[in-house]
């Protein structure tokens, strides 16, 4: 299970995109993806909390490099993403460690087994899958698990 884990991304969510990547820049990190929409209503077999949502959820994304790290800032822009509820009960902050894994649908169906709650899963049209697991009894830190198209 967790050995087949590749370390892709740490996630942090701030209320405002463009202050946050001023201050980055600030700090002499220049490394930066171009921006880009994570629409909800483009997704397959969308999910949160087991149930297809009410909204469609927009959330603005920029991957950030910081050495051989990569942090991906994320602000919730429309409709209840996940990271929506986040910002409101805990603020600005780490949000979720993600990771690259060859088989979603088997580890999730492990981390269920062990009592590991999936918060929102999708797959992307790209081909892109993933699932969010609500790790947050220990340092309050979500875990993603994604699987690259095939």
């Amino acid at each position: 299970m967790e050995n087949n884990w590749k370390f892709h991304h740490m996630a942090v969510v701030v209320r405002d995109m463009d202050k946050a990547v001023e201050y980055c820049q600030s700090l002499g990190i220049v490394q930066f993806q171009p921006e880009f929409m994570l629409d909800s209503s483009t997704f397959i077999d969308y999910k949160v909390h087991g149930k297809t949502p009410n909204t469609i959820d927009k959330t603005r994304m920029r991957f950030i490099q910081i050495g051989s790290f990569q942090v991906e800032l994320i602000q919730p822009v429309e409709g209840e993403p996940i990271c929506k509820e986040f910002l409101k009960n805990e603020g600005e902050g780490t949000h979720h460690i993600a990771f690259i894994v060859d088989d979603l649908e088997g580890e999730t169906a492990e981390l269920v087994e062990k009592g590991i709650p999936v918060i929102a899963k999708a797959k992307i049209q790209n081909g892109v899958s993933f699932a969010y697991f609500d790790t947050r009894k220990v340092g309050n830190v979500i875990i993603e698990l994604m699987q690259p198209a095939k």
